[in-house]
């Protein structure tokens, strides 16, 4: 029996998208590679140790890891018991980035823990080591890649994303933080890992995209990090229309009400499904072993209620702390 053009054609879309829905995305954990529905719920954006003496002085030998486990765990326990299953390591290299320690707390406290590639520039470059303002985005980017490739610092851990940081200044980027945005584009299109920029202000968020657009890169592969920094809100909406991620960060530090009112403004809009939201916390510091530390419980016990208040349902709960993460961070090329 003979198959007309359309029915053909009909056919095969049929398959495509029968194929499409049955794709899984996937995501490098320190301990191994997860389904991207295992996640469940997720932090997007957390600390567990943060070094701040500067690239040019870091060392793992700053810190023991047994004393940091000590203090750290009981935070991790305690957000696994208010229904966290993943957390996202935002710590970058040359900042305190221990994947040794991170397989420690994954471990001991059976979380899934996902750490990160890439260099941050912000403050005035301090944490970016010497050959980032010599090498190009091509060779910046081959570190990252080959991160992701052979896994990082002579492990087997494989970063799930890349974190990168830039300054907004008043003439817009930096020429070295450009090149950080490009090279996290090239890697982007090698590794399909999310790219998360620590930014800010909407401006130089746009920006970024912009710039990735250049290099062929999709806005949904870009998460704006500290979003909540900007002052118009506007912004918020403007960025999540042209398909990026809107990063809600630092509900570990109050100012509840300001961060229900935002996602509250997105889901009038009609993009709830664009925003990602954290507590930016944690913080063992080597230089302050015995400083406060802040815990990852605050969207569960104030901003959820207020969610709530504001009508929220239970399905949108899960689309802002499962649905979004998942597919903000599954791993997979987005071309622009």
């Amino acid at each position: 029996m003979r198959v007309s053009r359309r029915e053909f054609i009909i056919t095969t879309l049929a398959g495509l998208l029968l194929s499409a829905q049955k794709k899984k995305y996937y995501i490098n954990s320190v301990e191994s590679r997860l389904n991207i529905d295992d996640l469940g719920t997720t932090l997007i954006h957390e600390h567990f140790l943060v070094d701040f003496i500067g690239a040019d002085k870091i060392s793992l030998h700053r810190w023991d890891r047994e004393t940091v486990a000590k203090k750290v765990l009981p935070f991790i326990l305690e957000a696994k018991q208010a229904g966290v299953k993943s957390i996202f390591d935002c710590t970058p290299n040359f900042l305190g980035r221990d994947v040794t320690l991170l397989q420690m707390l994954s471990k001991e406290s059976g979380v899934n823990i996902i750490t990160n590639t890439g260099y941050y520039g912000a403050i005035s470059n301090k944490y970016l080591p010497a050959w980032a303002f010599s090498e190009s985005k091509d060779q910046l980017a081959k570190r990252w890649i080959d991160e992701f490739e052979l896994g990082i610092d002579n492990t087997n851990v494989r970063p799930g994303f890349i974190k990168i940081g830039v300054d907004a200044g008043e003439g817009g980027l930096s020429e070295i933080h450009k090149k950080l945005v490009r090279a996290s584009g090239l890697t982007h299109l090698k590794t399909g890992l999310t790219i998360c920029s620590h930014t800010g202000p909407g401006e130089p968020a746009l920006e970024e995209i912009s710039i990735l657009k250049t290099e062929g890169v999709g806005a949904s592969a870009f998460v704006w990090v500290h979003a909540q920094a900007e002052k118009d809100k506007t912004i918020h909406a403007k960025v999540a229309q042209l398909g990026s991620w809107v990063s809600l960060d630092g509900i570990g530090w109050g100012d509840f009400n300001n961060y229900a009112d935002s996602i509250h403004r997105l889901k009038l809009q009609g993009l709830l499904h664009r925003v990602l939201i954290s507590h930016d916390a944690g913080w063992y510091k080597p230089d302050d072993p015995g400083g406060e530390f802040r815990g990852y419980t605050n969207i569960f016990t104030q901003l959820i209620p207020l969610l709530k208040q504001r009508e929220f349902s239970e399905k949108e709960i899960e689309l802002l702390l499962v649905r979004n993460p998942a597919e903000a961070m599954g791993m997979r090329v987005r071309k622009g």
